[in-house]
């Protein structure tokens, strides 16, 4: 990962953290396997998926992590890229669809100015 605001997720961390409290991290290790374990939908599916996820969550470390496992489940560059456009128009789309809230508060104040 590049020198930024975030630190490195390194082995030392990881081992800290299943120190502090073993189970819960278990836990999640499992539930993370057996979701992205290949089912109605194939493992390269589902890291396409976390790939355009991690993008709309911002995690730099999930961005990282998933890229390289789609890429490790077959997933070229392409389809890759694809899935982060797919994540582009959600979080875009997503604004403006809201507009709407936007809309409905101004028609109230152009009531309430009325007259």
């Amino acid at each position: 990962m590049p020198d930024t605001v975030y630190p490195a997720a390194t082995h030392d961390i990881g081992t800290r953290r299943r120190e502090l409290v073993p189970g819960i991290p278990r836990a999640f290790d499992e539930f993370s396997r057996e979701v992205f374990a290949d089912g109605a939908l194939p493992q390269k599916t589902k890291q396409l998926i976390a790939v355009a996820v991690a993008r709309v969550t911002q995690c730099p470390y999930c961005i990282t992590g998933h890229t390289t496992l789609a890429h490790r489940t077959g997933a070229s560059d392409a389809e890759v890229m694809e899935a982060i456009w797919v994540a582009a128009e959600m979080r875009a789309g997503g604004a403006f669809a809201h507009s709407t809230i936007a809309l409905h508060t101004l028609a109230g104040h152009d009531r309430d100015n009325a007259g």
